[in-house]
């Protein structure tokens, strides 16, 4: 097959001088169970560790880098002896158990030689969908990254059912990036990019160099699924795509075969396909916040709390709240009130009612001795808020 050449069509958005990754500074990188498992044949020490190296080379020019890494049950179906992916639950559950040993000893130790840490973090749908556990994991993720850390995450398919499942690790990718609001999704897959059509049965199909992400054409040229190994396929990139530029990140979709790619994405250079947000990452995550969670409670302020909200861009700390009313568990929307009770900001607060009351007006030094535990200096973090 000739090699690929970029076709300009509707979907298409012109190139600009900027970089979305080499602009980045937080990335979720996400590789299929193909590149990882050599195409079902085992894990691949050697391409991991490239991309250790890789990773080990972005963060000394100051990205944060997290890892979504598919490749646990392909690799337990390998050293179960069977020859082709199971579809009973159990099974694949069983399967995911024993791969996910060795996925998580490989990436530590061809990391490690690159003088990486890692940390394994499995997570499901209902994860992140419960709002105590959402935070707590993105806590977790940001505290891991502070630290400089390279999480490794994977969907929890030892206990994973169809009512919890993400689906598929391109849609845990675009999930983790609007968890930790991180600025570029990089999918890294056999595949060079999107194309026009399914380049292994059209040989005039053409890549795609730069789409707006959510284009309705888009799921249509990406076809169906991908190999026997893995779950997903083009169709699963395009969504997941979707719904990262949702919260407001672009995607980028390659080859994970191309030498250097994380690197020549850093620099700027155009590889694969990259879907392009049209919404700011942070007007989307203050329009979520604003209009799609049901408020639970509410907090009354005092005067400077809230000047420190709406003039100076300031979190809530719990010593300039004069009232807490209803009941609400951490994690949950509350209406955030000024001394008139009329509502300027909402927001997650990082404690449930009985605790915000119990801290209420007092300084966040003394959180601990109050409660017999710290879960932020906040109740609730500017990042979890919106001024109405």
């Amino acid at each position: 097959m000739n090699s690929p050449h970029t076709d300009h069509s509707i979907s298409d958005v012109p190139l600009s001088d900027t970089s979305i990754v080499r602009d980045a500074r937080r990335l979720v990188v996400k590789v299929g169970s193909a590149l990882v498992t050599n195409e079902g044949r085992g894990l691949d020490p050697q391409a991991i560790s490239i991309w250790g190296e890789q990773i080990a080379q972005l963060r000394s020019l100051g990205k944060e880098v997290v890892m979504v890494s598919s490749g646990a049950i392909a690799e337990g179906i390998k050293r179960l002896g069977w020859q082709k992916r199971p579809s009973e639950i159990h099974e694949l559950q069983a399967a995911a158990a024993v791969g996910q040993m060795g996925l998580a000893q490989v990436y530590e130790s061809c990391f490690r030689t690159h003088g990486l840490q890692t940390a394994q973090i499995l997570l499901t749908n209902e994860d992140l969908a419960d709002r105590t556990r959402y935070l707590n994991a993105r806590s977790t993720l940001l505290t891991l990254l502070g630290l400089g850390v390279v999480p490794i995450i994977n969907e929890n398919d030892t206990v994973v059912t169809d009512e919890i499942k993400v689906g598929d690790n391109d849609t845990l990718g675009a999930l983790v990036v609007n968890l930790i609001d991180a600025d570029v999704l990089i999918i890294l897959t056999d595949q060079q990019g999107l194309y026009t059509a399914d380049p292994r049965r059209d040989p005039a199909a053409t890549l795609m160099s730069r789409v707006m992400a959510g284009d309705p054409a888009l799921e249509a040229m990406a076809g169906g699924a991908g190999s026997s190994i893995g779950r997903g396929g083009m169709i699963t990139k395009v969504l997941a795509a979707k719904r990262a530029a949702h919260g407001g990140a672009s995607s980028v979709v390659c080859s994970g075969r191309e030498p250097d790619v994380l690197l020549r994405l850093a620099r700027g250079e155009a590889v694969g396909t990259a879907f392009i947000a049209q919404t700011p990452r942070l007007a989307a995550r203050k329009q979520w916040l604003a209009d799609h969670l049901q408020l639970r409670g509410a907090v009354r302020l005092d005067g400077g709390a809230v000047s420190a909200l709406c003039e100076g861009g300031k979190s809530l700390l719990p010593i300039g709240v004069l009232e807490v009313s209803g009941e609400f568990e951490r994690g949950e929307m509350v209406a955030i009130l000024d001394q008139e009770g009329r509502e300027i900001a909402r927001g997650l607060t990082n404690y449930g009612g009985a605790d915000a009351r119990r801290i209420a007006g007092r300084p966040s030094s003394e959180i601990e001795s109050l409660l017999g535990f710290v879960e932020e200096p906040e109740l609730v973090h500017r990042d979890n808020l919106v001024l109405r």
